[in-house]
């Protein structure tokens, strides 16, 4: 493989030796696609082949659809991922510990230049995606290239994230954008005026 993949440099994804090394790890995705949901040991075994790095007690809904099957991924502890999980792997992505993906969520580290006469080509580009720890990534988000989310925020259902994210906000929208940070308010109400009862929290 070239190291083009991994420095944001013009390379060609058609290379032979890029593409055997690909279907291996798409192998094992499919592997992991074609389990039964009591295959819990397997699942775990899978994704540990599958990732580059993958915590304790993290679990991925399948179907996961990446071009890589995980193998430049890099998932922390107690992460969750829901149906659909889609991911341009073809560099590094990120993610920190207890971080949540509502379905059909897409992280794409992959690009291709604006230009036609590159892109006729299939020249395609790579920039990493680093989200940060306790996110939460709701339905239909898409996070673009060389993106990075603080900790502990919320990205809104359908929100296209193009540009970096603080910690400690929820952003919405296409382009996504800060609407507010997590607040006090936060801490006394789960959903507008439904109060969060302390005593039954574990």
């Amino acid at each position: 493989m070239t190291d083009d993949m991994h420095n944001g440099n013009l390379y060609l994804p058609m290379d032979k030796a890029i593409l055997k090394v690909q279907e291996a790890a798409q192998e094992l995705q499919y592997d992991y696609n074609q389990t039964r949901p009591s295959d819990h040991e397997k699942r775990g075994k899978l994704l540990k082949r599958m990732f580059a790095e993958i915590g304790e007690e993290t679990y991925i809904e399948p179907p996961l659809h990446a071009n890589w099957g995980g193998h430049f991924m890099h998932f922390g502890n107690h992460i969750f991922a829901n149906y659909n999980l889609t991911a341009v792997d073809d560099t590094s992505i990120y993610v920190g510990d207890h971080t949540m993906f509502g379905p059909n969520v897409i992280l794409a580290s992959g690009t291709h230049p604006v230009l036609p006469a590159l892109r006729e080509k299939e020249y395609q580009y790579n920039l990493p995606i680093k989200i940060g720890r306790n996110c939460w990534l709701g339905a239909g988000a898409i996070v673009l290239p060389g993106v990075t989310i603080g900790d502990n925020t919320v990205i809104g259902a359908g929100s296209v994230v193009t540009q970096d994210v603080p910690a400690n906000v929820v952003a919405v929208g296409n382009p996504c954008r800060v609407m507010r940070a997590i607040n006090a308010h936060d801490r006394q109400y789960y959903d507008r005026q439904r109060k969060i009862d302390w005593s039954k929290i574990q």
